[in-house]
């Protein structure tokens, strides 16, 4: 299993239940296909460096897992064919990757406490 990092955004004009029964969807998506969620992160509102269908902004939200490639190819397939996601980008992490990802979590844990 590869060690995964998607971050997806979703069109501005849905409400804050609609935004979680999205992230909700992909989630269970990838839990069905055996993957191991590690860590889930909410970035908010944030204004787009351009325009995308004609948006400016858009809810970012960035999601790491482990598991098998053939699971990244359903979970793609998923986010094209849903019209909420307006751009997305999955890659697998290198081991520095996933140490720096492991360190920024422990920071913000610890900021959190």
């Amino acid at each position: 299993m590869n060690q995964y990092e998607t971050v997806f955004i979703l069109t501005p004009v849905l409400s804050d239940e609609q935004m979680k029964e999205a992230v909700e969807k992909f989630k269970g998506i990838l839990q069905t296909e055996g993957a191991e969620i590690i860590n889930t992160e909410n970035w908010g509102l944030k204004k787009l460096a351009y325009p995308i269908q004609k948006k400016t902004t858009g809810f970012y939200q960035l999601v790491e897992f482990n598991a098998d490639p053939s699971v990244v190819a359903k979970l793609e397939l998923n986010f094209r064919r849903d019209e909420r996601v307006i751009r997305f980008l999955t890659f697998r992490m290198d081991k520095y990757a996933a140490e720096y990802a492991e360190k920024r979590r422990s920071l913000k844990s610890k900021k959190e406490a």
